[in-house]
């Protein structure tokens, strides 16, 4: 046989199998096809209660006048118990009857949760698929306990376990319970770290988000283990290492085991460290005509010769930034371009400034707000359409629309307008709960037991009007006060605003009761976007009561009722970025009274503060304040109730009126050290550091802090010595202006029930006289 006809008989063979591997299987099923039963006359639907028979033959592939088939009855099978409404189906046949026996799931009545603590309900709910009135499938059931475990795997309970169990009700109902074992939370053991040379492990546990379980740290959620977490403490870890220098630095692996009791989890992360580079050339190249490279070079935080910094890039660029947004440039397109020269181990830095038009605002929208009318925002924003764009400006309207307190959360979004100069500044903001209806009982070591209650709004039917209602009883006090503000009177920045109180005050220290009737009307208007003055007149009636000692030279004179009419003006500068939670910026305020338009009072009252906070690092808050004040008497000797007074809660660590000038005598006790009797000059001044104690308690509303607080008052218009009528010397302590110094750390809690706090002061420099006292709280009252 030749070759050609060797090949083809070849090809004839290859063709031929290729046609029966195709051909073959269905021809094997047309031949099964071809083999039929009977013709079907009927069908015959056997078990269904709640299901149409109707319903059930739509899923059937037989239909009557066919042949009966095994293939299609069995698919007819299948389709009917994939459609999950059946517990099990047959189909069969009867002579010319084909007879469908279904056994139906039973409908979901309830479905209830047993032993979650820690997890809500609603929570829980909110996860699962499966809901009251549908059908019930254990598939669906299975596929809800993973969702389940994984919400508190989610919470670092990976010891959880769910046992779901079925209640049989009549007409073929059932109730779902999942029973829930939540066990004990899955914490971090161990931290390792592998690879690294230059920086030790406890230096990068500081670093990273994920923490190490210890006992004091059960208010923290960071010790958890969270694989989102894990990946992030990657990106932490990168950018710290290129932060000090280490271009090169990588992660090759995180991994965490979890320990065979479930209790503990140990996380081991290898590191490549790499070589220390240096910033190389740095340049700036502009493409706007206006925004001179080598100018704006000056303005960029990489310098040649320094150690590589990752983060100097990118606060080069947002430096840049808003230089180019304080021009008008809100979409500046500010491109660093980075070059690593691995042989002299340097980093070359090119920022590029690529060419965009200037920007006008074309819009200002506002989105989200329910409750607030548009214009009490826009009035707050400090561009209106047409504008040309200043980025400062914005960010400014940004915290004064914040500092309303009318909302969670403000974000000013810029987005391009139909035209490339043109910016729609979209201001989306999340409003909150503006109103307050409270009643409470609370106890402070300064006011004893309180009750108290208080109705207001601080956004009244959205037009951004305030006014409040309250009233409060305690040991010391018995007061009512009404108040009401228009922040832009006439539709100007001008706040205009009344006062009315009633106050029954018992100055248990001082020896002195006063019950107050009076009434303010304030207004305040702004000299400059920082600086505001404030201009109000006041009308006060004073019954002052002298009490216990009828004949004490220091309180005789005091007694007496009293009319003050005075006008009080001051300035004040607030750059702070939160008015309820600073955390950064600048409070001072000076201001002054006069007293004698009118009344039998007469005096000048000056008073100045200052507060200053600065974030050290991250959520360690550093807080600086002083304060002062001096009363001077117009022709008249100050009376006991207008001097000024220092102790807890200003002055931790003292007693409330625990410092300065106290009367004393022979015949007092260690139980009674005479009544504190105020002076005419007072100064005191705080130093403050919030210490965060992890995210956990942040969302709580807990806060620690450690101060120091100094301070005196002095300079009382009374002699050292007088003698009673009844010929009892009396000798007054603590009348001078040496520093009184205390040392403390506080907790702070913003509770449901209003704001706790716990003060640890100890008073380190003490004059005679002094009342100090170790620890004080307060739960709901101010402080």
């Amino acid at each position: 046989m030749g070759t050609k006809k060797k090949i083809f008989v070849y090809l004839h063979v290859v063709v031929l199998l290729t046609i029966t591997q195709i051909f073959l299987p269905s021809i094997a099923i047309a031949q099964s096809a071809s083999i039929t039963g009977p013709v079907i006359n009927s069908f015959e639907i056997v078990g269904n209660q709640r299901i149409e028979e109707s319903t059930i033959e739509s899923y059937l592939l037989l239909n009557i006048g066919d042949n009966y088939n095994d293939q299609l009855s069995d698919a007819s099978l299948k389709r009917l118990f994939n459609t999950g409404l059946f517990s099990d189906v047959d189909v069969g046949r009867r002579g010319d009857t084909l007879v469908v026996e279904v056994v139906e799931n039973p409908i979901i009545n309830r479905i209830v949760f047993e032993g979650n603590k820690y997890k809500d309900d609603d929570d829980i709910y909110e996860e699962i698929q499966l809901r009251p009135r549908i059908v019930f499938s254990r598939a669906k059931v299975r596929a809800d306990v993973q969702r389940i475990l994984e919400i508190y795997r989610r919470g670092g309970r990976f010891a959880a376990s769910i046992e779901p169990k079925v209640i049989q009700l009549e007409q073929n109902r059932v109730n779902l319970v999942f029973e829930i074992s939540e066990g004990a939370k899955s914490t971090i053991g161990k931290i390792n770290f592998l690879g690294n040379k230059v920086f030790n492990n406890d230096i990068l546990r500081s670093k990273v988000a994920t923490k190490e379980s210890r006992w004091w740290k059960f208010l923290a959620s960071e010790d958890t283990y969270d694989p989102d977490r894990l990946n992030y403490d990657k990106q932490l870890l990168r950018d710290f290492y290129r932060e000090q220098g280490y271009a090169d630095f990588r992660v090759t692996s995180a991994v965490a085991e979890l320990s065979p009791d479930k209790q503990y989890f140990y996380i081991n992360i290898s590191v490549e460290e790499g070589e220390l580079y240096n910033f190389g050339n740095i340049t700036v190249e502009s493409e706007i005509e206006e925004l001179d490279g080598e100018i704006l070079k000056q303005l960029v935080y990489t310098k040649t010769g320094d150690i590589f910094d990752s983060s100097a890039i990118d606060d080069s660029v947002e430096s840049l930034t808003n230089v180019a947004g304080l021009r008008g440039y809100a979409f500046i397109d500010i491109r660093p371009q980075v070059r690593r020269n691995r042989a002299d181990r340097t980093v070359d830095i090119t920022f590029i400034i690529n060419e965009t038009p200037r920007v006008y605002v074309e819009e200002v929208k506002i989105i989200n707000n329910v409750r607030t009318h548009d214009r009490v925002i826009r009035r707050e924003v400090q561009l209106v359409e047409g504008d040309a764009y200043n980025s400062a400006r914005l960010n400014r309207s940004e915290i004064r629309v914040q500092s309303l307190q009318f909302f969670q959360d403000v974000e000013i979004e810029q987005i391009e307008g139909t035209q490339a100069d043109r910016s729609i500044l979209e201001i989306t903001v999340e409003e909150q709960p503006t109103g307050e209806l409270s009643a409470g009982l609370g106890y402070s070591s300064f006011e004893g037991l309180i009750v108290n209650f208080s109705i207001g709004d601080r956004n009244l039917v959205g037009k951004g009007q305030q006014y409040r209602a309250s009233a409060q009883l305690s040991k010391r006090r018995k007061q009512v006060d009404l108040s009401f503000t228009e922040p832009y009177f006439l539709g100007r920045r001008l706040a205009a605003g009344v006062d009315l109180f009633i106050r029954d005050t018992n100055f248990i220290e001082s020896g002195y009761q006063q019950r107050s009737v009076g009434t303010s009307i304030r207004t305040g208007f702004p000299i400059t976007e920082y600086v505001i003055m404030n201009v109000s007149y006041n009308l006060t009636q004073d019954r002052v009561v002298t009490r216990f000692f009828s004949d004490n030279p220091y309180l005789t004179d005091n007694s007496g009722e009293f009319l003050t009419s005075s006008i009080r003006y001051g300035l004040t500068y607030n750059s702070l970025d939160n008015q309820q939670k600073p955390n950064r910026g600048q409070l001072v305020s000076v201001s002054q009274e006069v007293a004698g338009l009118g009344g039998n009072q007469k005096f000048l009252r000056t008073r100045g503060s200052y507060d200053y906070f600065y974030p050290i690092y991250k959520f360690w808050i550093f807080n600086l304040s002083a304060e002062g004040g001096h009363i001077e008497g117009l022709g008249r000797t100050i009376r006991l109730n207008n001097r000024f007074f220092l102790g807890n809660p200003q002055m931790r660590g003292f007693n409330e009126a625990g410092v300065g000038p106290r009367e004393y005598n022979e015949n007092n006790t260690e139980f009674f050290r005479g009544f504190n009797i105020g002076g005419n000059t007072y100064y005191k001044a705080t130093a403050e550091l919030f210490i965060p104690l992890g995210g956990g308690a942040r969302d709580l509303g807990i806060e620690a802090s450690i101060y120091t607080d100094v301070g005196a008052v002095f300079n009382v218009d009374a002699e050292e010595t007088l003698i009673s009528p009844a010929g009892v010397v009396y000798t007054l302590l603590g009348n001078n202006a040496r520093p009184r110094v205390s040392v403390g750390i506080g907790l702070s809690w913003q509770s449901p029930f209003g704001p706790f706090r716990i003060d640890l002061a100890r008073a380190i420099k003490n004059q005679r006289g002094d009342e100090t006292e170790f620890f004080q709280f307060n739960v709901g009252t101010r402080f």
